[in-house]
């Protein structure tokens, strides 16, 4: 395994990594141009230990009185969503719960929800989970609100009606889509992912707690984790990034790439849980004002062809775009200033302290796959956000060299 070799001489103590800050942006002698954005804040954030205790209050505050909790299975035995819809029921809210969502949700999910949402006539929905769960409450919120199909808000800004205040609570540190407007909702026929947004699908409030994301299996952690850190630095490159979204993404890595070590060491470690939480909340809201590149157009084509997670699809593709995209001057010079040394090879040794594949072979992929899976990702709505233009033929390559 050159690659590995190769990352591992230059594997640093990760104390090293932990206790050093970010170098600095590398200053310019001329005066930079700062594309313009328009931001507006939708989602207020409850950050810390124990606030999952607030969402009575909170839900109140909103003006509802039924809410439809909308979760899965796992968490459900986590004993979330019940300590929830107590605290709901303890402030005068009456609670349902939806707990059939599946990972990577399909249209069949968000019809579920629909049902179990005009049932108990809700007034708040509640995603608590992962981000299926909440990409579930969000795509729920478009059909009951507006009427129509998913596929009829594929896009942004389809929405013509008001929508239902939405809590959202993360109990992993991964999609961040507690802070973003955007539902992915697969087609349950086709398997084509939709990316369906509006800002009024914006969660009003984000409660995140740390101490939720301390159930989480080893390998969820390591999963969302990685899609956290990919978040930081593919939001921090696309073409549509801006002075804005910079900031959180640059925070977002701080915080994470911190942070992940320490949650492999320490799982039960509250602190470094928090760090990973507040940092993938941070990339949600980047990707919110920046989007993503071709390591997650990459990615969903391993999640369809071999049912790769998420997570991992992204995490084995990340080091090999960091190179493509590194052969522009400006993209090289701000992954150096996020780390100071070799981005791609760091990356590779997170995987590798996470265990986890460092080649897309080990999930059955050939190289007859490669180009029924490049023309698929040339096709990802998240390719044409990448700072270097990406072909049908880079593809190929991209994955050639992941294989």
């Amino acid at each position: 395994m050159p690659v590995l070799k190769q990352s591992l001489a230059f594997l640093r103590p990760i104390q090293t990594f932990f206790n050093r800050s970010p170098p600095p942006i590398p200053f310019s002698d001329h005066v930079l141009t700062l594309p313009p954005f328009d931001h507006t804040p939708r989602t207020r954030l409850v950050f810390g230990p124990g606030t999952l205790s607030r969402i009575g209050e909170l839900a109140k505050e909103l003006g509802t009185t039924r809410a439809l909790v909308v979760s899965d299975p796992g968490i459900t035995k986590a004993g979330y969503p019940g300590r929830a819809m107590e605290l709901l029921t303890a402030a005068g809210i009456t609670p349902e719960l939806f707990d059939q969502v599946h990972e990577n949700p399909s249209t069949d999910d968000v019809a579920r929800c629909v049902e179990a949402a005009r049932k108990c006539q809700a007034d708040l929905l509640v995603g608590l989970g992962g981000g299926s769960s909440m990409d579930t409450a969000k795509g729920c919120n478009f059909i009951l609100t507006n009427g129509g199909e998913m596929k009829d808000y594929w896009g942004t800004h389809a929405a013509k009606k008001p929508m239902l205040p939405l809590i959202a609570v993360p109990t992993t540190a991964g999609t961040g889509s507690e802070c973003q407007s955007y539902a992915l909702i697969s087609d349950a026929v086709t398997h084509v992912k939709m990316a369906c947004g509006d800002p009024k699908a914006a969660a009003r409030v984000a409660i995140l707690d740390p101490e939720l994301t301390t159930s989480q299996p080893h390998r969820v952690t390591v999963c969302t984790g990685i899609d956290a850190l990919s978040h930081a630095l593919e939001s921090a490159v696309t073409k549509k990034r801006t002075a804005l979204s910079t900031v959180y993404s640059r925070e977002s890595f701080r915080l994470c790439h911190a942070g992940f070590s320490a949650v492999l060491r320490e799982p039960s470690n509250v602190d470094a849980r928090a760090q990973m939480l507040l940092g993938a909340a941070y990339a949600g809201i980047a990707i919110e004002n920046s989007m993503l590149g071709a390591a997650h157009s990459c990615a969903n084509p391993l999640t369809a062809y071999f049912n790769v997670v998420h997570g991992e699809a992204v995490g084995v593709m990340l080091p090999h775009v960091i190179r493509f995209n590194s052969e522009l001057p400006e993209i090289r010079a701000i992954y150096q200033s996020y780390f100071d040394g070799d981005l791609a090879a760091r990356v590779t040794e997170l995987l590798w302290e996470a265990k986890m594949p460092l080649k897309i072979s080990d999930y059955g992929v050939t190289e007859e796959d490669l180009p029924r899976l490049a023309a698929l990702a040339a096709k990802q709505w998240t390719a044409q956000f990448n700072p270097r233009s990406v072909t049908e033929a880079d593809f190929v390559e991209l994955y050639r060299a992941a294989l």
